[in-house]
């Protein structure tokens, strides 16, 4: 199997931020030629306006844009907007996630590429699915908070977002989901359809285990911040030395497994802790012997014997760290990507492999409008840049 099963397939992307170019890069790291659309801007700001991004935000271009070129123009001009008409009526797909109608007000609408280019899959990234909320604008944050994902995440009264951009990330990559059952649909009947995937949907998925937990068990489900997992041992433990590590006990042979390992014949033996349920309902009194247990080990050691055991563990790890985790050191896993800066940094590649083959870095990030030429001369060429 080809390691890029989408190469032929042509997407112009009109996207900024995480969701987006995240759906953009599940399309090109398997494959697909995308091309970037972005402003021209200025001499000293050139491109999208993501490029500069600081803080949390510094490192979302740089993650999300590679395997694509780069076509800078200006949209409010006549020739950008030709060059713009020209690369969507020789595509397959087009991406999008601007506020809800920018692109419609430049004529470039589901309705309208859709009467004048009936295979365009034409796929819309946005806050909100049809509904009273589509008109709003989102990010992750909001919609994690009116979702409630940042209440399960944090303490009673103190929501928390979670640590990263779930919902941008999975959101874009419902998107691509999207638009490859729109692409095989296609195959049947020769027309695309507009592909609409949405944050809070998405973040409402998240959370529907809980919501289903609610009706379940009769009550409201507690923050996950309020420990009270399903299973007996699902805790962080400290160990001698500072260290911590979390330790998972999810089965009756995982749970005899720990007793003969660490000498915990009293709980072994505890006729009322026979079950899940019953060991599950008398944590209050397992974790303290099971934590003084794992108090007696130091880190590596702690963890080498969990290993040995084969049972779920994991150190506390910190983004820095994950640079130097062996498994990540096998070939493919992390991609060498270009910084602004010059510096090259490995950074993650999408979490599959086909055929044992991970999806390999073909273009770097690009500069901004970077291929504009090259796309350009492309066009020209009744052999060029086209449809797959």
């Amino acid at each position: 199997m080809s390691a890029t099963p989408l190469a032929g397939l042509r997407v112009i992307e009109f996207a900024h931020m995480v969701m987006g170019p995240a759906c953009g890069l599940a399309l090109a790291d398997l494959g697909a030629d995308v091309v970037k659309v972005e402003p021209i801007g200025t001499p000293t700001a050139p491109g999208d306006n993501t490029r500069r991004l600081k803080g949390a935000g510094s490192g979302f271009f740089a993650l999300f844009n590679r395997n694509k070129r780069s076509v800078a123009v200006d949209l409010k001009s006549p020739d950008g907007m030709a060059l713009v008409h020209r690369l969507i009526g020789r595509a397959d797909i087009l991406v999008e996630n601007f506020r809800p109608g920018a692109l419609g007000a430049l004529g470039l609408s589901y309705e309208t590429l859709h009467a004048a280019h009936p295979r365009l899959i034409y796929a819309s990234c946005k806050g909100f699915l049809p509904g009273p909320y589509a008109h709003r604008v989102a990010l992750d944050e909001v919609v994690q908070m009116m979702g409630g994902l940042a209440y399960m995440t944090g303490l009673p009264g103190r929501p928390m977002r979670a640590g990263s951009s779930v919902n941008d990330i999975m959101g874009g990559t419902f998107a691509a989901l999207g638009i490859l059952a729109a692409v095989i649909e296609r195959a049947r009947t020769g027309l695309g359809q507009h592909v609409q995937a949405g944050l809070f949907e998405n973040n409402v998925l998240l959370v529907g285990q809980h919501m289903a937990q609610a009706v379940i068990t009769g009550r409201a489900p507690p923050p996950m911040g309020v420990r009270e997992p399903a299973w007996p041992i699902y805790d962080v433990f400290e160990t001698a030395g500072g260290g911590q590590v979390f330790v998972g006990v999810v089965t009756d042979g995982q749970w005899r497994l720990l007793c003969d390992a660490f000498a915990l014949t009293g709980l072994a033996s505890d006729p009322t802790l026979t079950t899940q349920a019953e060991r599950q309902a008398g944590r209050d009194r397992v974790l303290p012997i099971v934590g003084a247990a794992f108090a007696q080990l130091d880190q590596p050691t702690l963890m080498a014997r969990l290993e040995a055991l084969g049972l779920p563990y994991a150190p506390i790890a910190e983004p820095l760290d994950l640079f130097n985790d062996p498994h990540l050191a096998e070939p493919g896993a992390l991609l060498p990507i270009t910084l602004p800066d010059g510096r090259t940094v490995p950074l993650p590649n999408l979490p599959l492999a086909l055929d044992g083959a991970r999806p390999a870095l073909r273009r770097d990030v690009p500069t901004p409008g970077q291929h504009t030429a090259e796309l350009t001369t492309e066009l020209q060429s009744a052999s060029g840049w086209g449809p797959g």
